[in-house]
């Protein structure tokens, strides 16, 4: 079968016409976006293109008009492509607009691979937004399709001016895409008028527009080698707290040294009375008080508000923090941890120990890449939400309970075999609006969403409550770390604005021991990171650690608490931290730790760095 070819006559009237019109639609597209990221405000979105910003919009139009030339080309149809192309610029600013809005973080390129999340997208953007974004992509994909089929009966002289437009475009996205690498000419160009804020996303993707700030962030190393790295260097740290930990674990009397542990990250789960510019009848914590005032507990800095959940699970699991890695590596479940077979990590250490290990998470596997990134960290199995055993939910609540996920962590315990679980919640995620018929903590003033979610964590505390006082009555002994994630992103621009930035980053939590042996129990006013979670354990605890987490201690002790532009210093929060030479080096030591682990020679894995201390 032969495919006549279909002449089209291309004159030069109508070449300009048309390409006068793409680079109108590539303009307008550009603006847009800078519309939605600027929380829809057509006042700025002007100002940046016309006068405060005009040369980094210019270059981030032309990166966008070589895409829209690179789809124009694969599909070999004008209309096909600006089709495509519009409609996913479309749903970007949107994706945009949300995400600064519940986030307060814009899109990264790492966040486009969340594109296949259905019911996550839906529940951000609600129904309607969402069947109308699925509609726009069948019509256009579609649409393309068609118009890609009818590009093979294009004439010799078009299909060689496509073949042009996909070389030229195609090379232009690539040499775009290593925007970071030394040299790269975009990226000098931008360098003449940018001011780049790196440890501030939202401000960088202000500065120099969204394309730039999205560029900024694709392909970087995740960390940069610190001047004094060597296998020299790594040795000494190694060995100098291999023998602290080996010292402080010849001091241990405890016969037992495998008790059930079980991490428990609360989603969204925090205390709203803490915050100004508001006021709630009743206290929604009240069962979680009666439990942390009986045990270690305290504040964590949460790295994220209203989103972020992956980043603080990795901090708890690994004891590496968010801070130390470039601000272009945003989410290292994604972005780091699959590009590795194995991973160090409290799972890792404990099923060294001859603990069996769980990630229970009920909701999807593919959420993070979970799945993948929990066999890296060394879980033996992993429950969600299609082969758990209980999935109750609580009145209009899509997720399932707490209650329910705790009933199957007691499940799991009921072994002859020492436990370590991780369970990641789902009750208290967002949306809240409509979850509960009966509201008992009214706000003033009036938010329905702020309501319902009082009296999700209120459910939640209670479940926890429920939980800790049936491991009371095993003769196992179980420690619990409980902790909420973020806050939600639930507070208006007028509340944020009432609150200092850490007090918008601070959560609930506490160490439980069924038995109640933690060393600090009469402590319920601590300030800490989820980095400092399995080093605290070990120490409150009374169990053995290795010389990473004797190091941890150490740092601790002299940076209780910090995330970027965030730094507990022991009695309030400061934008830099004021180092003294021991907290410098320190802060240092642990650079090259993390440095050595993610992006070096694991040098310090290979000393068993990471296992149980030794001389």
């Amino acid at each position: 079968m032969f495919i006549r070819k279909k002449k089209v006559q291309l004159t030069k009237g109508k070449s300009i016409v048309l390409g006068l019109l793409l680079v109108v639609c590539v303009y307008l597209s550009d603006l847009y976006l800078q519309y939605m990221q600027n929380d829809r405000s057509l006042d700025l979105a002007l100002k940046f293109a016309l006068s405060w910003h005009t040369e980094k919009f210019l270059l981030g139009t032309g990166v966008l008009l070589m895409l829209a030339l690179f789809i124009i080309s694969i599909l070999g149809s004008y209309w096909g492509g600006l089709s495509l192309y519009l409609v996913s610029v479309f749903l970007l600013g949107i994706a945009t607009y949300l995400k600064m809005k519940y986030r307060m973080e814009p899109v990264y390129p790492d966040d486009l691979k969340m594109v296949t999340q259905w019911s996550l997208l839906k529940d951000m953007g609600g129904t309607p937004l969402f069947v109308l974004g699925a509609l726009l992509i069948v019509l256009a994909v579609f649409f393309a399709l068609w118009r890609f089929i009818l590009s093979f009966q294009l004439g010799q002289k078009i299909q060689i001016l496509r073949f042009a437009g996909l070389l030229l475009s195609g090379f232009a996205l690539f040499y775009a895409g290593n925007f970071n690498q030394s040299g790269n000419l975009l990226k000098k160009a931008y360098d003449r008028s940018a001011l780049w804020i790196p440890y501030s996303q939202k401000m960088n993707y202000y500065n120099v527009g969204f394309v730039g700030g999205f560029l900024f962030n694709l392909n970087v190393p995740a960390m940069d080698q610190p001047a004094d790295y060597s296998k020299e260097t790594m040795t000494d740290i190694v060995a100098d707290y291999q023998k602290k930990a080996a010292s402080y674990n010849d001091t241990l009397t405890s016969g037992e040294d495998t008790p059930n542990i079980v991490f428990v990250m609360s989603e969204s789960f925090s205390d709203g009375t803490r915050l100004k510019g508001f006021t709630i009848d009743g206290d929604p914590l009240t069962p979680y008080r009666e439990v942390a005032q009986q045990t270690y507990s305290g504040q964590m800095l949460s790295p994220g508000y209203g989103g972020g959940t992956a980043n603080i699970e990795f901090e708890a699991l690994t004891s590496f923090g968010m801070e130390l890695f470039n601000p272009q590596l945003t989410t290292p479940y994604t972005q780091l941890l699959t590009n590795f077979k194995s991973f160090p990590s409290i799972v890792s250490l404990l099923a060294e120990r001859g603990y069996e290990t769980t990630a229970i998470h009920p909701y999807n596997t593919s959420m993070y890449k979970r799945q993948d990134v929990y066999n890296v960290l060394g879980f033996d199995q992993f429950i969600s939400q299609e082969t758990i055993d209980y999935d109750d939910t609580l009145e209009n609540n899509p997720y399932i309970s707490d209650a329910s996920a705790y009933q199957q962590v007691l499940d799991q315990l009921d072994s002859t075999t020492p436990q370590f679980i991780h369970l990641v919640t789902m009750q208290t995620h967002m949306p809240y609006s409509g979850k509960y018929d009966t509201l008992d903590f009214a706000t003033t003033p009036a938010n329905t969403s702020m309501e319902n979610y009082y009296q999700d964590v209120h459910y939640a505390a209670i479940a926890l409550q429920n939980f800790l006082a049936q491991l009371e009555t095993s003769d196992q002994r179980t420690l619990v770390v409980f902790w909420g994630d973020h806050l939600p992103s639930i507070y208006s621009d007028a509340i944020q604005a009432a609150n200092e930035t850490a007090n918008l980053h601070l959560t609930e939590f506490l160490f439980f021991d069924s038995q109640g042996q933690l060393v600090d129990s009469d402590d319920h006013n601590v300030t800490t990171s989820p980095f400092y979670f399995a080093s605290e354990l070990m120490q409150q605890a009374g169990l053995k650690e290795t010389g990473f987490y004797a190091f941890l201690q150490a740092l601790q002790e002299k940076m209780p608490a910090f995330e970027s532009n965030m730094y507990y210093t022991g009695t309030t929060f400061a934008s830099e931290y004021p180092f003294d030479a021991d907290a410098e080096k320190l802060y240092e030591t642990y650079k090259l730790i993390q440095y050595d682990t993610v992006s070096g020679k694991q040098y310090a894995t290979a000393l068993d760095f990471f296992k149980d201390g030794k001389e």
